[in-house]
């Protein structure tokens, strides 16, 4: 067994090692990455051979997490894991965004990547480490692969910049990167942070690489000892170098003035397909002598050369001319309108349109009941603050049905969500939830949720702290040429055929979230500051232009949003409150009509008091305090009668406050038995709280005291104390005494 251990130090001395040659030898390449008690296994494995007709990449890479990593049991009934979390599907999200851009361009063969989480801590952070365990099995392996790439997190803790923070760290970052990278370049970003300025963001990837390229040196040493630094071969493409030629000749100029003409989106997309068409009819005509099956062919090849042919013609005209493929100028944002509670149902809504995309938001209000439980392996927690966005087909006007969830509603829901999530007030009582629907797509609808997301909120009364806009920038940069534009609020046609994917979240004190997706080799720090730059003055722009909408929260909530009234209670008071079995938390339920949840936080108790109406709420507020009140020496209370006993009977003062009233305080004269006091069980009796003692708690009640003594009445004296030990001292002797 050729074991082969190789290690590689972050900055503040701790390790991260990968072994390989022990576990998985029939994967194409497998490593086990261990970062102190965190271990997780990646593996890859690659087809022999592309599907015939595959004219693109077909990665999958899958993160999974065992529950017996961290010593738990799955939950439900199977007692297995199921469906990927979210929490995976984004750490899997992470992984391919930086791998995918590194494969051959003609390499079309399928290649999973599985990483596996198969020991846990709850200290280190595995999905910082699931990037760098994938390449490494990359590299391990003969499949083509222009890497190495790592990836790491960065955090800024106390204006520090940290490396792969702990769990305990991160809570106190307020910036949290993670970033994919290879030696030379960075390809992927995304994050969140606390309205930071831009030069923090460029200074947190610059650390960051830094950190990553010894990762990317180890596995290049990693690959050359195992001799897997040679690839293997493969032909997926059969080209035809003259047809490419001559439709590069024939149909770049025409795509070039459709470029120049601005049209909108479907306009244009038929225009370029005519040209296509165009030229497939006249080579058909050329070439009447191939056979159907050849000329199938041949227009599949067609297909592949004119969209190389269109990327050019659009890519040039934004470098030599300026003009982008709807008119613009590089930095021009494209017309927005929007609107406020266009839905009278919600809690709040709004629209939010920038060009050709468009956003339906709606924003909901909910109770403590309403949050998300989140039991993922390393994370058992409940979320406040919910995001969803769905993409439905005819936003872009396909004729398909629409299926469930996929990854990427996921990932752009995810981005959109750490955009708004820190503007929530910190003890906002409301468990708040959005849902975007876009309607049209062309570029950057994560943005656009963002947007739409910022005014359903102030629309439903959410004091947030700031309003925030989104933008997607684009770059269009050629390989040895240092002419370059960067592109404000980009297209989804300059996405595809851009080199970059740059979205940022902000308010006007700084940014609050961050994705990045590059698709070229090479991006300079100063073409970076330059797209934060623009970016700034684009979402200024944006946020403008929302702001005539509505500029600042409603004062009040809509009157069929549920009113909800938080306060504390001493934590002692948190069980008298519920009762036994939850029988007084319950009755104050049904009593009221109103919703009523309790929790102990930072030792004291946390209580939600939610109902459509304001009586229902004091009603319900008034109980709880009575509940909580301390009884106070020299009280009248209006006491229900519990029970009757020979001696008195016991009453309830104060909820969840009982006494007894003895006989000889009901009233001045003698009594033979309580009913003789016309007093039954279940009736209302005013008492007077004399004492409460100290060793017992017990309360001594009375209700004569409330009445006039009548004339001439005489107190008994007191008892006289009896000295301690009289009885001892003075009792009679035993009978053998005497004897």
């Amino acid at each position: 067994m050729n074991v082969i251990t190789k290690t590689v130090s972050l900055p503040d001395g701790r390790t991260i090692s990968i072994e390989t040659g022990k576990l998985a030898k029939q994967a194409d390449g497998a490593v086990m990455l261990r970062m102190n008690n965190t271990m997780l296994l990646a593996t890859v494995c690659g087809a022999k051979d592309a599907v015939p007709g595959t004219d693109f990449m077909p990665l999958q890479c899958d993160y999974k997490e065992k529950y017996s990593a961290a010593g738990r049991f799955p939950g439900g009934f199977t007692k297995r894991e199921g469906r990927a979390s979210d929490y995976e599907i984004l750490t899997s999200r992470l992984v391919d965004r930086a791998l995918r851009p590194l494969f051959p361009s003609d390499y079309h063969a399928e290649v999973f990547v599985n990483i596996t989480l198969f020991s846990a801590d709850g200290v280190d952070m595995p999905d910082a480490l699931a990037g760098f365990a994938a390449s490494a099995a990359l590299a391990c392996s003969d499949i083509p692969f222009e890497g190495p790439i790592s990836e790491c997190r960065v955090a800024r803790i106390d204006g520090e910049y940290v490396i792969n923070p702990t769990f305990e760290q991160l809570e106190k970052a307020d910036m949290d990167l993670m970033v994919g990278a290879t030696e030379e370049n960075i390809m992927m970003v995304e994050g969140e942070m606390d309205e930071v300025p831009e030069s923090a963001l460029l200074e947190a990837l610059k650390a960051a690489h830094e950190a990553i390229k010894p990762m990317c040196r180890l596995q290049k040493e990693l690959s050359k000892e195992l001799g897997t630094d040679v690839k293997r071969e493969y032909c997926h493409e059969v080209n035809d170098e003259e047809l490419r030629q001559q439709v590069k000749d024939t149909c770049y100029q025409p795509c070039y003035e459709v470029t120049k003409q601005g049209l909108e989106k479907h306009a244009r997309m038929d225009a370029f397909e005519a040209i296509r068409e165009n030229f497939k009819e006249t080579y058909a005509a050329a070439h009447a002598d191939l056979t159907p099956e050849e000329l199938e062919e041949k227009n599949g090849l067609i297909d592949k050369y004119y969209h190389d042919v269109e990327k050019d013609a659009m890519r040039r005209c934004i470098l030599d001319e300026g003009i982008r493929l709807d008119g613009r100028k590089t930095t021009d944002i494209r017309p927005i309108w929007c609107e406020v509670d266009p839905l009278p149902g919600p809690h709040g809504s709004s629209i939010f349109t920038r060009g050709e995309t468009q956003s339906l938001s709606t924003c909901t209000l909910g109770t403590k009941l309403d949050e998300k439980m989140v039991d993922d392996v390393l994370d058992k927690s409940y979320m406040r603050f919910l995001l969803h966005y769905n993409f439905p087909p005819f936003s872009t006007g396909e004729a398909k049905a629409q299926r469930g969830v996929g990854r990427r509603e996921i990932g752009h829901g995810h981005l959109a969500w750490r955009g708004l999530k820190g503007q929530l007030p910190k003890d906002y009582p409301y468990t708040v939830r959005i849902v975007s629907d876009i309607l049209e797509s062309n570029g950057s609808s994560s943005m656009a949720t963002v947007c739409a997301g910022t005014l359903a909120l102030m629309d439903a009364g959410v004091p947030i702290k700031a309003p925030v806009s989104g933008i997607a920038m684009g770059l269009i940069k050629n390989p040895g040429e240092d002419k370059y534009a960067v592109l404000s609020d980009i297209l989804g046609d300059e996405d595809h055929l851009g080199d970059m994917d740059f979205k940022t979240t902000g308010t006007l004190k700084g940014l609050t979230a961050t994705q990045m997706d590059i698709k070229c080799d090479g991006l300079s720090y100063e073409i970076l500051e330059k797209a934060l730059a623009q970016a700034k003055a684009g979402r200024e722009h944006i946020l403008g232009e929302m702001m005539k909408t509505i500029s600042e929260p409603r004062a009040d909530y809509k009157p069929h949003v549920p009113r909800i009234v938080a306060f504390e209670i001493p934590k002692e008071f948190i069980g008298a409150v519920i009762g036994p079995g939850g029988k007084i938390i319950q009755g104050m339920q049904e009593d009221t009509g109103a919703t009523i949840t309790i929790d102990e936080e930072d030792g004291v108790g946390k209580v939600q008091v939610s109902a459509p109406n304001k009586e229902s709420i004091d009603a319900a507020v008034a109980k709880i305090r009575a509940i909580v009140a301390i009884p106070e020496v020299g009280e009248v209370y209006d006491a229900k009668v519990v029970s009757i006993m020979p001696y008195g009977c016991f009453v309830e003062f104060m909820p969840g406050k009982e006494g007894l009233l003895h006989i000889s305080e009901i009233a001045w004269k003698r009594l033979e038995n309580v009913e003789e006091a016309g007093i039954h069980e279940g009736d209302t009796i005013q008492v007077k709280l004399l004492e409460i003692d100290e060793k017992t708690g017990k309360f001594r009640l009375s209700h004569r005291v409330l009445e006039e003594k009548p004339e001439g009445w005489e107190d008994r004296p007191a008892r006289r104390p009896r000295r301690e030990g009289d009885n001892r001292e003075r009792r009679a002797p035993r009978r053998e005494e005497r004897e």
